[in-house]
Formats: C-alpha cells, sequence, structure tokens
C-alpha cells in the first residue's frame, strides 16, 4: 500500500483532531501543516514531526503533498476547495460544504468538470456502527421505512456563548450541528423533498436559535421528524449515545429511530424490534441487538481518503452528499423565517 501524503488546512480544534487521526490510519502520512496563526499551527507541525506554512497555497504547491484536508473556517470552504482542484489535488473538506448553497454547487461542479476527487467531512457515515444500520435497512429487515424520528437534545454552557459568534445568526444548532443529522437522514432514508420548520430562541433570547423543530418528506414518501436544541439537560444527543468522542460522557440511550411495516430500529444501540409471529401491537414484541466493531470515524475516514486518492474507491461521503444536507439546512432556516414549506430543488 502506497502511503498517500496528506496536507493539512486549519490546525484548529477539528484539524488537530485530523492530525491524530492521520497518525494512527493505514495508508496516510501527515506531510505538512498551514494555518495562518503561527502560534496554532506551529505546535501541531512540531508535535507531527512536519513543517509549518502559513498559508494554503504553500501547502499545496509542495510536491510531497498528494491531497490536502480542508479543516478551514467554513466561510473560507470554497475558495480552498476551488484552489485545491484547480491544482489537480483531491481535497477533503470538512462539514459543511460552504455557508451558502449556490458556492457550495459551484466547487462540486468545478471538481467534477476537473475529474478531482472532492470528500466531504461527514464523519459519522465513517462509523461501523452506521454500516452496520445501513446494511440492516438495506437487507429489508425494517420492510419499508414509514417513518423516522431523530432527536438532538444536548447543553451548550454558557461560557461556550462568551464567544461573540456563537451568539449571532449564522451559527446555533441549525448550522453548526443538524447538518451531521440530516446527512445520516440521507444515508439511511434518501434524499429529502420537502422541508417544514419552526426555531425558538425563548430561553437565552440570543440572535439564534437554541431550538429547532422539523418535519421532512423523503422522496420513498417516508416522514420524518427532528427535533434539535442546544439549552436542554438530556442524554438523546448522537454525542452522548455514540461513543464516538471521549470528550462526551457516554449513556446507554439512543437518539435515532426508523419505524417500518416488519420492525423499528433504535440507533446507535442497533435495537431491531420486530413481531417474532404475526405483525400486530396485540402480539409479543422482542429485540434483537446487533453488534459491530468499534472504530474511531475519524480515522475511518482518514483511511478511506486515502483510498479515494491512490483510485482505489470513490468518496463515501461526496460533494453531492454534502451539497444534499446543506440543501436541507438552508431549507430548515428559509421554512422557520417564512412560516412556509420548502420544495427542495436540484441539488442532487
Amino acid at each position: 500500500m502506497t502511503a498517500v501524503r496528506l496536507g493539512l488546512a486549519g490546525a484548529g480544534l477539528i484539524g488537530s483532531r485530523h492530525a491524530e487521526a492521520i497518525a494512527v490510519a493505514e495508508g496516510a502520512v501527515l506531510a505538512a501543516v498551514a494555518d495562518p496563526s503561527e502560534a496554532v499551527g506551529r505546535p501541531v507541525g512540531e508535535k507531527h514531526g512536519v513543517p509549518y506554512l502559513a498559508t494554503l497555497d504553500e501547502l499545496i504547491a509542495r510536491d510531497d503533498v498528494d491531497a490536502v484536508i480542508l479543516a478551514t473556517p467554513n466561510q473560507v470552504h470554497v475558495e480552498g476547495g476551488l484552489a485545491c482542484v484547480a491544482a489537480g489535488k483531491p481535497v477533503l473538506v470538512e462539514k459543511p460544504l460552504a455557508t451558502d448553497l449556490a458556492e457550495a454547487r459551484r466547487l462540486v461542479e468545478a471538481a467534477e468538470a476537473a475529474g478531482v476527487a472532492l470528500a466531504v467531512g461527514h464523519h459519522r457515515r465513517h462509523n461501523p456502527l452506521m454500516t452496520k444500520a445501513k446494511e440492516l435497512v438495506d437487507e429489508g429487515r425494517l420492510g419499508t421505512i414509514a417513518s423516522v424520528q431523530a432527536t438532538t437534545w444536548f447543553m451548550k454552557p454558557d461560557d461556550y456563548f462568551e464567544t461573540p459568534w456563537r451568539r449571532k445568526k449564522g451559527a446555533g444548532p441549525v448550522y453548526l450541528n443538524l447538518a451531521h443529522d440530516i446527512d445520516l437522514l440521507h444515508m439511511l432514508c434518501g434524499p429529502v423533498t420537502t422541508v417544514h420548520a419552526m426555531e425558538s430562541n425563548a430561553v437565552r433570547g440570543n440572535e439564534v436559535e437554541e431550538t429547532a423543530v422539523v418535519i421532512l418528506r423523503f422522496a420513498s414518501g417516508t416522514l420524518g421528524t427532528v427535533n434539535i436544541c442546544d439549552t436542554a439537560v438530556t442524554p438523546w444527543s448522537w454525542e452522548m449515545t455514540a461513543r464516538e468522542n471521549p470528550v462526551y460522557p457516554a449513556t446507554s440511550e439512543d437518539c435515532y429511530w426508523l419505524a417500518g411495516t416488519h420492525g423499528a430500529l433504535a440507533i446507535p444501540s442497533l435495537s431491531l424490534w420486530t413481531n417474532p409471529a404475526r405483525r400486530s401491537w396485540w402480539e409479543p414484541i422482542a429485540a434483537t441487538r446487533f453488534p459491530y466493531p468499534f472504530a474511531d470515524p475519524l480515522v475511518c475516514q482518514i483511511e478511506q481518503f486515502a483510498a479515494v486518492v491512490r483510485g482505489e474507491e470513490a468518496p463515501k461521503v461526496t460533494g453531492r452528499d454534502g451539497l444534499a444536507a446543506l440543501e436541507v439546512i438552508e431549507a430548515v432556516k428559509t421554512s422557520a423565517a417564512t412560516g412556509a414549506t420548502v420544495t427542495l430543488g436540484a441539488a442532487v
């Protein structure tokens, strides 16, 4: 296996986690780190024994950089992604793909036209438990999925909002957190066609929302609800249930439920509820829990991206996938602001 040499653009919180993932991933090595803040970027470079650079352009220009992990601020994802595409270097762009749907589409179409691989950092798809959940759905264990429910409730403490931009429009749990949940629902249930949403900031009174309730219609006819809130003390969110990131205390609860004509699946416990005999609410019901291997999805994402760079695989999360998630997020914001139901366009 040829080790893919990755350049890391952005050495902040998620960038430093990417550097740690690259250090243990098979088939990939960190070649260099770029960050406009030397105080942020140089320590990461020194820790991993690679050069520190001040700009993305310097990173892209290096012959020992085969591809780029773009962990820069959301507002410059498109600019950085286009620079990588122009240089012919495959790029993994952290989610969200962009802060504007039209700009995101411009990046996706540029990569497709140039034949340069573009992957998006919706890393939860790389979690083995989601691979197993998708297998159960595809095997028909649930029958036809009629309804889906996702709960994303957690408490962001008061000091989180001491950073001013987190209180302003453009922050909030819809933009910062919901995109991950939407991407997983796309993975399990297919594309969303219609969105209706409401938002509230009644608790904190900040400019940004703290709670949103969303109704979704999928192309398959499945209906779904998503309830997201960042001001509630609860155990019901991906962070608190999936054991994906050790900084969050793990619980034994679930946060997604898929209801089908032959069974219902709870995630992340992977509990499949079925009637052993005749399907009826008067009949006994039992749950089977399915095992899955535990692995860090950020490491899995790096290894899969390395395979993409080597030409062995297509991205697990494509630019079109990232575009589809962003389209739903924009529809949530539009519906909440106008009170209207939003029908999605041809983003995918």
